[in-house]
C-alpha cells in the first residue's frame, strides 16, 4: 500500500529511506542499460529478470553463450598493450646510427684541424726570418735624466741602475757629429710655448745647450724615429710642460732648409730603462722624451707624434 503523506509529514528516518530506495532504483537501471549494451544477443523486448516472479522466469538456454558478467561503474580498465619489441629495436638501431655519424664528423673535424696546424707550422718554418732593428749601442736608460754622470762622487742617486753600470763602463762614448743640413736645428711647440735650439747628441753636456737629437735616429721628415730629448727642471726647463700636450697638438721641427710639421698621437709614462720607444719605425715619427714627474724624475714621459703634410 502506497504512502500518500506529504513530504513535510515524513520523519527524517523515513525521508532517508525514500532517498536510499530511489538511489538503488537508479543504480539498478544504469546497470541494466550497461548490461544490455554489452549483451547483443539479449532480447531487448523481454522484461527484466528481476521483475518476473521466481516461478515464471524462463529457463536459460545453455547452448547460447551469454555475457552474464556485470561491470560496475568505475571498474572499467584499459587493456594493457603488449610491448612492441620490434619498435624498441628500431629505435635502438637509430640511436646507434646517430652516434656513429657524430663520431665520424668529430674525426673529420679533428683531421681538418690537424692539417691546418701542420700547414701553419710549415709556413712559419718556410717564411724568411723577419729582420729585427739593431739596438742602440750604449743606450741602457732613456736620455734626459737630471742626474749628472758623476753623481756617485756627489753622494746622489746614480743615473744608471746598478745592474747596468757594467755595460756603460765598457762603452767608449762617441764624439757628437757636426750638424748637417738635414739635422734638426730648432723645435717649436706652440701649445706649451717651447722654442728651443736642437743640438746633436743627448748626453749630459749636450743637453746643457738645448734639446738633444739622439745620434743615429732619423732626421725630421725621414722615414724612421726622430728622437729629441731635453731637461724638465734644469738647464732652461725646455720640456717642463711636456705633460700638458694633448693629442692633436702641433710640433714644428726646423732644419736648415725647411720646417716639418708633426701632430701628437699619444703620450706615455714609462720606466727610464724602457728604451724600446727609441727603436726605428717604418713611418716618419717624432719622439720627445723628458723626466717625470717634475722635481722627482723617477720616470720618463714620452710624446709620440706623426708627420703631417
Amino acid at each position: 500500500m502506497k504512502d500518500h503523506r506529504y513530504v513535510d509529514e515524513l520523519s527524517l528516518e523515513e525521508l532517508e529511506e525514500v532517498l536510499r530506495v530511489r538511489r538503488r532504483d537508479e543504480r539498478m537501471k544504469r546497470m541494466q542499460n550497461k548490461s544490455a549494451a554489452l549483451d547483443p544477443l539479449r532480447d531487448q523486448s523481454a522484461p527484466p529478470v528481476q521483475d518476473l516472479p521466481l516461478t515464471s522466469r524462463p529457463a536459460l538456454d545453455t547452448t547460447v553463450p551469454r555475457y552474464s558478467a556485470v561491470i560496475e561503474p568505475g571498474k572499467l580498465k584499459r587493456a594493457r598493450r603488449p610491448i612492441k619489441w620490434r619498435w624498441v629495436w628500431d629505435q635502438f638501431l637509430l640511436i646507434i646510427e646517430i652516434m656513429a655519424l657524430l663520431g665520424f664528423l668529430f674525426v673529420v673535424a679533428r683531421m681538418f684541424t690537424t692539417v691546418q696546424g701542420l700547414n701553419e707550422e710549415s709556413r712559419a718554418m718556410q717564411a724568411p726570418p723577419t729582420p729585427t732593428p739593431a739596438p742602440y749601442i750604449g743606450v741602457v736608460v732613456l736620455p734626459g735624466g737630471h742626474t749628472p754622470p758623476d753623481a756617485q762622487r756627489q753622494s746622489e742617486p746614480a743615473p744608471i741602475p746598478a745592474h747596468l753600470q757594467g755595460l756603460v763602463a765598457a762603452i767608449t762614448p762617441l764624439p757628437a757629429p757636426t750638424a748637417g743640413p738635414e739635422n734638426p736645428r730648432r723645435i717649436v711647440i706652440p701649445a706649451i710655448n717651447v722654442d728651443a735650439p736642437v743640438v746633436q747628441g743627448d748626453d749630459w753636456e749636450s743637453l746643457k745647450k738645448g734639446a738633444g737629437h739622439h745620434i743615429g735616429s732619423a732626421n725630421p721628415g725621414e722615414r724612421g724615429n726622430a728622437v729629441i730629448s731635453a731637461h724638465n727642471d734644469i738647464y732652461g726647463e725646455i720640456f717642463r710642460d711636456l705633460p700638458q700636450l694633448n693629442v692633436g697638438d702641433e710640433i714644428l721641427v726646423h732644419t736648415q732648409s725647411q720646417a716639418y710639421r708633426y701632430v701628437v698621437e699619444q703620450t706615455r709614462i714609462i720606466e727610464p730603462t724602457e728604451v724600446s720607444v727609441m727603436a726605428p719605425t717604418s713611418t716618419p715619427v717624432l719622439t720627445l722624451i723628458t723626466c717625470y714627474p717634475y722635481g722627482i724624475d723617477s720616470h720618463r714621459i714620452v710624446v709620440i707624434a706623426g708627420l703631417k703634410p
